[in-house]
């Protein structure tokens, strides 16, 4: 069964937010770590325009959140809404700074985009991408209800070789 959502002051010191653009300068140093950037697509050095740019050009569309402690951005991850006859899906994308792992921020994150999505957005499916090497990632999406439907073979060229990745998804109302 999906676990719950928790709620900033349940999951350990941190809170949770809205990202703003002010948000740029952390979110890229984020970005450019190298146990996060390995969970990505993104490629290494990613530039303060660039992602000033993909924050500017978050459509309505785009739930976008950070995990902060101290005013310091922790986690970021996002839901993309999908158009047209998808308009009851999303992509779902998610991110932890590498000396913030297992503290239960991917959790938080996590657990806040699907309430978003059930309650307030509609949202029934909400897919996404993993590499197969990232269990830690694996075991948190299935607890909040993912399952494995497709496996992504060489699905992108990662750390001098083609990674497969897992194709999850979460369907609600099944």
């Amino acid at each position: 069964m999906p676990e719950h959502p928790l709620s900033p002051t349940e999951a350990g010191g941190f809170s949770i937010r809205s990202t703003r653009a002010t948000d740029f300068e952390q979110i890229t140093t984020l970005s450019n770590l190298p146990l996060y950037r390995a969970g990505t697509l993104r490629l290494p050095y990613q530039s303060l325009e660039q992602t000033r740019k993909w924050l500017e050009s978050q459509g309505a569309g785009t739930l976008s959140i950070v995990a902060e402690i101290e005013a310091q951005i922790v986690g970021v991850a996002g839901l993309q809404r999908l158009q047209g006859r998808r308009l009851h899906a999303a992509d779902l994308g998610i991110g932890v700074h590498d000396a913030f792992t297992g503290r239960g921020i991917g959790k938080a994150l996590l657990g806040a985009l699907i309430d978003a999505a059930d309650n307030w957005l509609n949202i029934r499916r909400i897919e996404l991408t993993v590499f197969t090497d990232n269990a830690p990632a694996i075991r948190l999406y299935e607890k909040f209800g993912f399952e494995t439907e497709g496996l992504l073979k060489a699905y992108a060229f990662k750390e001098g070789r083609f990674a497969d990745a897992f194709a999850m998804a979460r369907v609600r109302g099944i």
